[in-house]
């Protein structure tokens, strides 16, 4: 073994630890579009696993955009956006975006995690407070750290407890943040955000909310939850991401003009990393167009959503609600309680015909590990129907059931 494979020898310590415990997984290959049925590394699957929810990632009208601009402006971007890598396509999808969120202004980001760190870190100091749910996504968890300021986490979706934390320190110098998931990721259900914005209003407090997974999902055409829960003008700050319903790449923060001129200024992800090809934002363009333009898309998102979590209720699945919290949307969960027991169920689905991802810990909370099933607007009734009869057989070979 040489000196630097010694060097990193407690990382294969680390590896090896997982192995035992039946959590390790490797990365499972794509080999054609991401599509309700597909193939994972050779094999036909129905994918029940994927973010795509609308479609939009093989929509013909996104694919003819990339092309077009790929063709026209090049493979690529050339710079970060703040020296020479700003395109006339970047400025265009930040003015649609705002248009469509209904806000002054908006930035784009190379990723949704990048705009969630990126942004809490660059308008946050140590001196300043941040009020976070205990389930919110990991970029805001790091974000939250990379400001060093001082993190205060309420109980899920608990806005009295949101509340009492922000009373104990309204007299403290600082700037106070709300932040809270729309929709929550490994859960699926949705974030209170009209009235957690109602407490940040009491107590001056900056309102934050990560719409990840509610663009494309809740509101008006896919608006998200601020308008689902009719908030405009109440949250200073609303990210989301062009990575899932848009079925694109990248992540962008709306707010005032000046948040994002600050941001342009302060947000390190943007300000060093190379801006996105000419493709994506090309083809984001083309998805706020058919978000607004073919609304039937939603509509059956909604109704396969609910036809799937009622299904996997009848069949006795523990799709939360007792310990876990109900889904509300298209992330529709199957608690399955020990990391390795959901890993093994996850291979086993797999080996059946079904792709279907297990999250262990440290992702979810130690015995509330689970696969996480996606329902989108393209698949069919009879393919969530023998999505149901696959998991189900599973189960009750793995004494799931």
């Amino acid at each position: 073994m040489s000196e630097t494979r010694k060097q990193l020898g407690y990382l294969t310590e680390q590896l090896d630890a997982m192995r035992a415990a039946g959590t390790h997984f490797r990365l499972r290959v794509l080999d054609d579009q991401q599509a309700p049925i597909c193939h994972y590394d050779g094999k036909e699957v129905i994918n029940l696993a994927s973010n795509n929810y609308l479609g939009l990632a093989n929509h013909p009208k996104l694919i003819e955009a990339a092309v077009e601009a790929t063709k026209k402006f090049g493979a690529g971007s050339g710079a970060v956006r703040t020296i020479a890598g700003t395109m006339r396509l970047h400025m265009q999808l930040e003015e649609r975006i705002a248009a469509f969120k209904n806000v002054e202004a908006c930035v784009v980001f190379q990723s949704g995690f990048a705009a969630n760190a990126g942004t809490v870190s660059a308008i946050l100091g140590k001196e300043d407070f941040i009020f976070s749910d205990e389930l919110n996504h990991a970029s805001i968890i790091d974000g939250a750290r990379l400001s060093r300021a001082k993190i205060k986490v309420f109980r899920h979706k608990d806005v009295a407890h949101c509340e009492e934390l922000l009373a104990e320190v309204q007299n403290e110098p600082g700037r106070k943040l709300v932040i809270t998931d729309g929709v929550f990721s490994m859960d699926g259900d949705i974030g209170p955000v009209g009235a957690l914005a109602g407490v940040a209003e009491r107590y001056g407090a900056i309102m934050m909310v990560d719409d990840a997974h509610a663009s494309g999902v809740l509101g008006r055409h896919g608006r998200g939850s601020i308008d689902h829960f009719h908030a405009h003008g109440r949250v200073d700050i609303q990210v989301g991401t062009l990575s899932k319903a848009i079925g694109s790449l990248g992540g962008y923060v709306c707010g005032s003009r000046d948040l994002i001129d600050f941001l342009y200024h302060r947000a390190r992800p943007f300000l060093f990393s190379t801006s996105h090809p000419p493709a994506v934002p090309a083809s984001c363009l083309a998805a706020f167009d058919i978000l607004e333009s073919e609304p039937d898309r939603m509509e059956r998102l909604w109704r396969n959503t609910h036809s799937f979590k009622a299904t996997l209720a009848s069949a006795g699945f523990n799709i939360g609600g007792q310990n876990t919290p109900m889904s509300e949307t298209p992330i529709l969960p199957i608690i399955v309680g020990e990391s390795a027991k959901a890993a093994e169920f996850s291979r086993a689905l797999f080996d059946a015909g079904l792709m279907a991802t297990a999250i262990t810990y440290p992702t979810v909370a130690q015995g509330k590990a689970r696969i996480r099933t996606i329902v989108t607007s393209e698949h069919s009734p009879e393919t969530l129907a023998q999505a149901a009869e696959i998991l189900t057989a599973t189960a009750k070979k793995l004494a799931i059931l």
